[in-house]
């Protein structure tokens, strides 16, 4: 009985005290919340006037990229290009207070286009070639290596590219029989570069042909004149390919709002077209410095134009800086024979060079004439160099290179004993 009692009030005790600690933590927590509580609602004033203040500056003060749009930024704002504001002031390294234009040229190592790079370097630009080295060379941009606003990158163009431009010249395309017989790549490699171009809201000229009027039956021709092409010849590849990517340029435009510019090129010569690439012109200059027949195609009496490469960039850049899409005819509408060619050739470089008479090719035009009234009047262009002021020009540059490929040939054959 007494042991029972003890325990009975051994759990009475523990009870109490269980009840005590209980009630003592109870106060020590509501004593603790309180003064928290008190904060916050202490603070809660504060809070609301800086959500007030952030809420007035983000809705009623104006952006600072908003007051700074400038003439010339709107002027390069293109449909769907992103253009860049930048504030006076300090700029994040990499960027320019002053606008560089960035230009990619697709077979920019070829002939036309490593004169057309000249051009753009000297103006300033910051420039991209594109090629592949079919036809083009390294030694034709070699002179801008080192140089920082100069790029070389070997690609071929009917792969895409990703690159950040703001205008594309887009000359990348084998232009004489021999080569483009062999490597068509017209149509793939337009729509490549055509689709950088809707990318990045970059302006896209297309180098086209004269060639697109075919044989023509008009005399001289305009271009409003549609074409006399025959579409399965053996030089409709080249011929179709060009209509096709005027086509495409055309289709471009007015479907994604890319600004395009045309311009269709007649025979053109000068120093860099490659040795032995099956146009008259170059021909007829190699083998009368190798001491060979002139070869003549038919009777000699077709017609050709001829403009000097310096007339064809200018009216390129005049193109591509000016405000009218085309397509405009590039080319001097002086007119000559094959025959009358040869005799020119004849003057400049050996008298006693004979000429040879050959077969005609296939679907080889009778005439070929540019009428260059559109762009004397949009362009403010027309050619000035003459026949016999650019030919003297070339004939130095290919003795100079047929000099070097035969010591060179010498050299290794040397070797080789």
């Amino acid at each position: 009985m007494s042991s029972e009692l003890v325990r009975r009030s051994h759990n009475n005790n523990n009870t109490q005290t269980d009840n005590h600690t209980s009630s003592a933590q109870s106060n020590s927590s509501s004593k603790s919340r309180k003064p928290m509580f008190v904060t916050v609602l202490s603070r809660l004033p504060f809070l609301l006037v800086g959500i007030a203040i952030a809420t007035f500056l983000f809705h009623f003060l104006p952006s600072p990229s908003a007051s700074i749009v400038t003439d010339d930024s709107l002027e390069l704002a293109l449909p769907t290009r992103r253009v860049l504001l930048q504030e006076k002031g300090r700029v994040p390294l990499g960027l320019k207070t002053k606008r560089q234009k960035r230009i990619v040229v697709t077979g920019g190592a070829g002939f036309v286009g490593s004169h057309l790079v000249d051009r753009l370097m000297e103006r300033g630009d910051s420039v991209i070639v594109v090629d592949n080295f079919f036809t083009g060379r390294k030694e034709n941009v070699l002179h801008h290596m080192g140089n920082p606003n100069f790029e070389l990158i070997r690609h071929d163009v009917v792969e895409p590219i990703l690159l950040e431009v703001d205008q594309i010249y887009h000359l990348a395309c084998p232009a004489s029989p021999v080569h483009y017989k062999f490597n068509p790549t017209n149509v793939v490699g337009t729509l490549n570069m055509l689709g950088l171009a809707k990318r990045v809201g970059a302006r896209f000229l297309l180098t086209s042909t004269s060639e697109v009027y075919g044989d023509p039956l008009q005399h001289p021709q305009a271009e409003t004149y549609w074409g006399n092409v025959n579409p399965i010849g053996v030089r409709s590849c080249y011929d179709e390919g060009k209509r096709t990517a005027e086509t495409l340029t055309m289709d471009y435009h007015r479907g994604t709002g890319i600004e395009v510019r045309i311009a269709r090129i007649f025979n053109t010569y000068g120093p860099r077209m490659c040795l032995d690439d099956g146009r008259v012109v170059s021909n007829f200059v190699a083998q009368a410095l190798r001491k060979v027949p002139l070869t003549v195609y038919g009777d000699g009496k077709q017609t050709r134009s001829f403009q000097y490469v310096s007339d064809l960039v200018d009216g390129l850049m005049r193109l591509m800086e000016g405000e009218h899409i085309g397509p405009f005819n590039l080319g001097n509408p002086g007119e000559f024979t094959m025959l009358e060619l040869a005799q020119v050739v004849q003057e400049t470089i050996d008298p006693n060079a004979k000429i040879e008479f050959r077969p005609n090719t296939e679907d080889d035009p009778h005439k070929r004439k540019p009428d260059i009234s559109k762009a004397k009047e949009l362009l403010g262009w027309q050619p000035t160099v003459s026949l016999r002021e650019g030919l003297p020009l070339m004939v130095n540059d290919f003795r100079l290179r047929l000099l070097t490929d035969s010591k060179t040939i010498g050299d290794k054959a040397a070797s080789a004993a």
